[in-house]
């Protein structure tokens, strides 16, 4: 080969995986005698979205609040951000939403947002900052309006979105879902669905990565770039399945069926 055509070459060098956000280490939990998680491990990566799918009672949940440090581990370790939980504050910052919204009937809607802040600042008085920061979450979950509303006077759907802002108040890197829109119509869920991943993608938070357990398969396909799948308790990580279907994804497309069928079909496999 030519000297010339060798200086016009190209080589096209691998790209550089995203920096670790999460990983688990031969994870083990137990409570008494009973085995929740028995050496478990995975990594999970910074600007993934990633659902934990598996039967009632495997773990996942379990999983998850060992992740953010709610429960001890009884055997391996955690990383956030490649430190390990529980030995220093990691440099990445954890939020978390369960399935139930858990507001405080007494304050308002922006009351309830800026708690985390309260909080943090052992219940001193919050900043004009704070509160502009927490209407502006207001916004962002479609609740303009609304900050003086009391928990009971909005609706199921009204008071997640509430407690994602809540969630996204301490500006997390880092968000855990514990099946937030699991008890909410299917009509309700998907529009929450979509503007979770607005949110996730949008530039007026640092949010990089969400794990999320939940048990539909159909939402997990539409929102996820992987999705775990677990076998019963004690929890076991059968596959991580790719979904690499560009978003929005169309459930009536070919090839949204034919990820649903996978998904589907390994998971009944556990049932």
């Amino acid at each position: 080969m030519r000297l010339a055509a060798l200086r016009n070459m190209t080589i096209a060098l691998p790209e550089e995986a995203p920096p670790a956000c999460i990983e688990v280490r031969d994870l083990g939990v137990r409570f008494g005698a009973l085995s929740v998680i028995e050496k478990l491990s995975f990594v999970i990566r910074q600007h993934e979205f990633v659902s934990l799918l598996g039967p009632s009672g495997c773990g996942k949940s379990t999983l998850l609040r060992a992740v953010s440090g709610l429960i001890a581990a009884t055997e391996g370790e955690v990383l956030i951000g490649g430190e390990t939980l529980g030995k220093q504050a990691p440099s990445l910052r954890l939020g978390m939403m369960f399935q139930k919204p858990l507001l405080l009937p007494w304050r308002t809607t922006l009351e309830n947002i800026v708690l985390p802040v309260e909080i943090e600042l052992g219940g001193q008085t919050v900043s004009h900052n704070d509160l502009a920061r927490a209407r502006r979450l207001l916004s962002l979950v479609r609740l303009d309006g609304f900050e003086d509303a009391y928990p009971q006077q909005l609706s199921g759907g009204m008071q997640q979105r509430v407690a994602l802002a809540r969630a996204l108040m301490a500006d997390p890197d880092v968000l855990l879902l514990d099946e937030p829109f699991g008890a909410l119509d299917e009509m309700t869920r998907e529009a929450l669905n979509e503007e979770l991943l607005q949110v996730w993608r949008s530039a007026d938070t640092r949010l990089k990565t969400i794990v999320m357990v939940t048990h539909s398969i159909q939402e997990a396909v539409s929102m996820s770039d992987r999705i775990f799948v677990f076998a019963a308790r004690p929890a076991r990580l059968l596959e991580a399945l790719e979904v690499s279907l560009p978003h929005p994804r169309a459930p009536e497309s070919v090839e949204f069926a034919r990820c649903l069928g996978r998904v589907r079909r390994l998971v009944r496999e556990q049932a």
